[in-house]
């Protein structure tokens, strides 16, 4: 029977009517593959895959073909999403099998969890060189039958590698420079795509976390190439049809090289790292515009994660999906909800505006995508006070159209990690454009995480509907919370976010950390279920790795606690650093939010504290020091001795005061805008 129709994962929920016997991942999975002597047929996926979709539609669908599977295995659904320490360990089994990766993800593996076979999508029927699925499961059937020995032989040396590969970043003797950061910032700039902008070519993906790390080695340095390239790249995107020109938001990438033609699924973890680097880049921005591009998509990309992400219980979704369902029971349609025609704008707008509006956002009768339709662009201003107000009276009927289409499904997963990201993106936006609301957001995620996500102390990786999955957390999903509560630590000048913080922080510190190696962090707990290897990743991909996500964690905290706690701290981020220098010298492109994190260490990280209390206000001092202070800096208020930051740190003459420090060495303190802004600058 199927066993997923109480699963806390919309994918997994997704497959719930599939005529094949799926059961979730578990000792019990495992124990009937050894009791009915067959193999576990392992299908890894995420609820907004378009491949993931397409197999399942025919394959798992398929009567014949679940009988096959039925008969033969023990078959296991599994979301990536929910359980990213198993994609991460048969991820790793199917590269190195296949030479290349992805989604869905296919794995034929013995009663002990071992890999001996790996794939990722098989069709239907054979084509191109490649098997159909059903011969692919008659080939597995037939070894594991006759050919025992060499799936036996095959699994033991599969499974050899992959501990092997879960080692850990090599000791290396390098430690974070301003050389390393300018060697590792130089390699990156040289893969520009300058006539596009981006790194690198087709399919193009937002290099988010490395945008943030620039944009902070830029202010460090006060090198106007690596501006340059950040405000490009941020140019070229939002001007694409990767980024949603009515809605906001950004795709998961592009299929081509110029940002035309995305993959329309929308990650809530791309659109967090993004918004986190589109309102750094706002505060450093300047426009003869009413606002800069970085502030329009910021306000913009803010407001999809309220509108459009946003679940009940406070948290945020984790997807909208690519396909969108035209027909029920019938395959989704990739990008149907967001394409258009130039009679189908005329339709909406009438004639006149229609035509405006085809040419505005490049939709012709030839198309950019399939079937002659087009992706909306977006590479003009509005030309005039009466243009711009013509394109909101547009955008907000096509709004209206589009809503009136079926859209596509989206994964109300809440992750923890991913709303963590959120948190940090809203408070720090919040705080750079001065929009309470998106504070207000973030303060309700963070309680709704807290409150739901974490079980016994413990802390849990993802809910559905609020309510919480039996999976547990993992490296990011703690490294994310704790820095989305420093986050608002720092918006709010509030005590109790940086207690919750720490008591997290310390929880990761006790069951991630490898205790052979110093600096160095495992993926998972040390009392999680045991895998076939304990996974640590330690490069940036779409999301940043544990280990450099945490080593945020540990230098915010730093600069944040108290001494004692300050000195620990920041010894496991100076040594979490250092393991991670190898990546920044070798492979800086995949090591975005190692970037991020060195810049801020290297700078001290900057401390802004600002004393204050009802009688003496701040507003002044906390705006000035959030518009100019460096990304990286921790910058709060407070009245004095309320937090650790302000300990011994009085008000100045009866008015709010500002100490800047950096590590730590201090400057006398200021007490108006002007002072602050120049000490700022001397950093």
């Amino acid at each position: 029977m199927n066993r997923l129709g109480e699963a806390t994962s919309p994918y997994l929920r997704q497959h719930a009517d599939n005529p094949v016997h799926w059961r979730e991942w578990d000792a019990e999975a495992l124990a009937e593959a050894r009791e009915r002597d067959v193999p576990v047929l392992l299908s890894v996926g995420y609820a907004s895959c378009h491949w993931c979709h397409v197999m399942a539609h025919e394959s798992f669908e398929d009567q014949a073909t679940a009988d096959q599977m039925n008969e033969n295995f023990v078959c296991v659904k599994v979301d990536r999403e929910e359980r990213p320490d198993l994609d991460a360990v048969y991820m790793n089994a199917t590269v190195a099998m296949t030479g290349q990766g992805g989604w869905p993800m296919t794995c034929f593996l013995t009663p002990d969890g071992e890999p001996f076979y790996c794939g990722t999508y098989y069709p239907k029927l054979p084509r191109g060189g490649m098997p159909s699925f059903t011969q692919l499961l008659t080939a597995v059937t037939e070894t594991w039958q006759h050919r025992r020995d060499e799936v036996n032989q095959a699994s033991a040396q599969v499974a050899a590698a992959l501990r092997d590969q879960a080692g850990g970043l090599p000791d290396a003797d390098l430690t974070i420079t301003p050389q390393l950061l300018s060697h590792a910032v130089a390699a990156v700039l040289r893969d520009e795509d300058t006539e596009h902008g981006g790194f690198g070519g087709a399919p193009k993906f937002p290099p988010s976390a490395l945008l943030e790390g620039l944009l902070r080695h830029w202010e460090r340095t006060g090198d106007r190439a690596v501006f340059d390239v950040v405000a490009r790249t941020a140019e070229a995107m939002a001007r694409g049809g990767i980024y949603d020109q009515l809605r906001g938001g950004f795709a998961r990438y592009s299929v081509d090289a110029a940002w035309v033609v995305p993959h329309f699924e929308k990650m809530l973890y791309d659109n967090a790292q993004l918004l986190r680097a589109y309102a750094h880049l706002a505060r450093r921005s300047t426009s003869e515009l009413p606002e800069s591009l970085s502030h329009r998509v910021t306000r913009e990309t803010a407001r999809f994660l309220l509108d459009d992400l946003g679940t009940a219980q406070g948290g945020f979704a984790s997807a909208l999906d690519a396909d969108t369902h035209l027909e029920p029971g019938k395959p989704g349609v990739e990008g149907a909800t967001y394409v258009w025609t130039p009679a189908e704008l005329a339709g909406v707008l009438g004639p006149i505006d229609g035509a405006w509006a085809a040419e505005f956002f490049g939709v012709t009768t030839a198309g950019n995508f399939e079937q002659c339709t087009s992706v909306l662009t977006r590479y003009t201003e509005p030309a005039t006070p009466q243009d711009a107000a013509r394109l909101e009276h547009v955008r907000a009927a096509l709004i209206a159209a589009r809503d009136r289409r079926p859209q596509p499904d989206r994964d109300d997963k809440v992750v923890t990690a991913w709303n963590g990201m959120a948190i940090t993106a809203l408070a720090e936006a919040a705080g750079a454009l001065d929009e309470p609301e998106w504070t207000a957001a973030a303060i309700r995620c963070a309680r709704f995480l807290l409150a739901e996500h974490v079980v016994d102390g413990r802390l849990r990786r993802a809910s559905l509907g609020g309510v919480v999955g039996a999976a547990p957390g993992i490296l990011e999903d703690h490294a994310w919370l704790v820095t989305g509560l420093l986050a608002l630590h720092q918006a709010t000048g509030e005590l109790g976010w940086l207690d919750e913080a720490q008591r997290l922080l310390d929880v990761a510190i006790e069951h991630f950390a490898d205790p052979d190696r110093p600096g160095s962090w495992f993926d998972t707990a040390d009392d999680a279920e045991t895998l076939v290897a304990r996974p640590r990743d330690p490069i940036d991909g779409a999301t940043p790795a544990g280990a450099s996500a945490l080593a945020e964690a540990l230098l915010t905290a730093a600069a944040a606690s108290d001494p004692d706690r300050a000195v620990r701290y920041r010894e496991l981020a100076d040594r979490t650093l250092d393991r991670g220098a190898i990546v920044l010298a070798r492979a800086p492109r995949s090591a975005g939010q190692w970037l991020t994190v060195a810049e801020a260490a290297l700078r001290g990280p900057l401390q802004v504290a600002i004393a204050t209390d009802s009688a003496a206000p701040s507003a002044e001092l906390l705006a000035t020091a959030r518009s100019a202070a460096p990304g990286g800096s921790v910058v709060l208020a407070a009245a004095p001795n309320a937090v650790p930051l302000l300990a011994d740190r009085p008000l100045v003459r009866d008015a709010a005061a500002a100490y800047v420090c950096r590590g730590s060495v201090c400057d006398l303190p200021v007490s108006t805008p002007d002072q602050l802004r120049t000490a700022l600058l001397r950093t």
